[in-house]
């Protein structure tokens, strides 16, 4: 008996939809978060425990790996925030048609990293 099924997924050559990439970013960028939540309390702490802790948090917090890294959360947590708008006006009914979808995945993917930009540039991001 012969099915038409595919006996496995090449992941590679999947194309999938720009909704779809924005949805996977969507987890990517909540799963980031979650995981930087107990660096974050450590940090909070040493930075709590005195002059010389601040200091040491502002000193470590200050080495460009650790700027870079500050940079992928921050645009995970605005990709995640936008993303999370998007999904809650689609589980409302707006936004359903497949133009639309596209359009809002674009102002998605496209609005994380301009409001990075933004941040930096208004000095938030420093």
């Amino acid at each position: 008996m012969q099915t038409s099924r595919p006996v496995f997924l090449d992941l590679r050559r999947i194309k999938l939809p720009l909704p779809g990439v924005v949805s996977i970013l969507h987890r990517v960028g909540g799963v980031l978060m979650v995981l930087s939540i107990p660096f974050s309390a450590a940090l909070f702490h040493q930075a709590l425990s005195g002059p010389e802790g601040f200091a040491a948090t502002v000193a470590f917090l200050s080495s460009w790996p650790i700027e870079l890294a500050l940079l992928v959360l921050t645009w995970g947590l605005l990709h995640h925030l936008l993303a999370g708008i998007r999904h809650l006006l689609l589980d409302i009914g707006i936004g359903l048609d497949r133009p639309v979808a596209r359009k809002t995945a674009w102002v998605v993917l496209a609005g994380a990293p301009l409001l990075l930009v933004v941040l930096i540039v208004l000095g938030v991001m420093e």
